[in-house]
């Protein structure tokens, strides 16, 4: 037992030694970022942003690449299964990593347990939005407005919680809202604005101009609070509405398995970066983006939390009845 004893306590001390060194001295080479979308997409912007300002405080280049396809979840696999020694950092969504693992059983992933979680960086709001033409201000005139034209009223939106709102807001009011997918953003506002899909459930930072403009009527925004680009906009939950309701989230993860140090001093660096003022008022407030920057230990938390709402998003949309739960 003794021989024993002695032989455990000189592991320990090469092993924690060895980590903490790596600690220090890290990074000693380039960081790879992996944006989940194309270029110009909000993920893409956002990292290489950042990646500006977080490769001279850790004093390497910081890389940004793009791995794009199966709405996000190439991008988490690619970052799941390179080294966990720090030098892999990824961009995603939080419906990419309670969502995609539901209906996108080919990516074989668990995000929640293949990737080190750094830090939840902000909150998406998005706003249902309406053309002005519609001449409608509440949900209560927009479901009268669909039951007088039925069958010819259509929407859009990229998020499938909202897809989830939708069918809850059909079966509610009687009508028929039937949704019309969009591969770009620009594509999906310009059909706003025409009038062929008058009703969008969007990034507010992607309307905020169309609705200053009085061209379309933001019915609601989600969240927990009004947005601050917005303020005379209500919640969802204002008016009642709780329901797949929740706000879109991006956070910043690494491979599972990323020693604590080295997480911990990641996450202190994007902390402090975009916490700035300045940062947030270039890149974040007037996007429609609410900073949260919490502790890997808090994210990894909320993560889990937000994980068991996935199969009750999917089931209430209603896109994939044939999925067993």
């Amino acid at each position: 037992m003794n021989r024993l004893s002695c032989i455990c306590s000189l592991l320990v001390a090469v092993v924690l030694p060895s980590t903490f060194a790596s600690a220090e001295n890290y990074p000693d080479k380039p960081i790879r970022a992996i944006a989940s979308q194309g270029p110009g997409g909000l993920s893409d912007v956002f990292m290489r942003a950042l990646a500006d300002e977080l490769g001279p405080v850790l004093g390497q280049t910081v890389v940004v690449e793009n791995r794009v396809g199966a709405a996000g979840s190439i991008g988490a696999r690619v970052c799941a299964d390179s080294a966990p020694d720090g030098y892999t950092i990824c961009i995603l969504n939080n419906e990419s990593m309670h969502i995609n693992p539901i209906i996108l059983k080919s990516v074989n992933l668990d995000p929640v347990k293949e990737l080190t979680h750094v830090t939840r960086l902000f909150f998406l709001q998005h706003v249902f939005a309406v053309n002005a033409s519609l001449n409608v201000k509440s949900f209560e005139e927009l479901a009268a407005l669909a039951k007088s034209k039925p069958k010819t009223m259509n929407y859009l939106t990229p998020s499938l919680s909202k897809v989830a709102f939708m069918e809850a807001f059909n079966k509610k009011y009687g009508v028929d809202f039937v949704r019309v997918p969009f591969k770009g953003g620009g594509d999906a506002v310009n059909s706003m604005m025409s009038g062929t899909t008058p009703v969008a459930i969007f990034g507010i930072g992607n309307l905020i101009q169309l609705i200053r403009s009085g061209k379309i009527v933001g019915l609601a925004v989600d969240g927990d609070k009004r947005s601050p680009l917005a303020p005379d906009i209500p919640t969802f939950k204002e008016q009642g509405y709780t329901l797949h309701t929740w706000a879109s989230s991006f956070g910043i993860h690494m491979p599972g398995g990323v020693p604590a140090p080295i997480v911990d001093k990641l996450n202190k660096a994007i902390v402090k970066i975009v916490s700035q003022p300045e940062f947030q008022k270039r890149h974040m407030f007037n996007r429609g983006l609410s900073p949260v920057l919490n502790t890997p230990k808090e994210f990894t938390e909320t993560l889990i939390a937000e994980k068991r709402l996935g199969p009750e998003v999917v089931q209430a949309s209603g896109l994939y009845p044939d999925l067993k739960f």
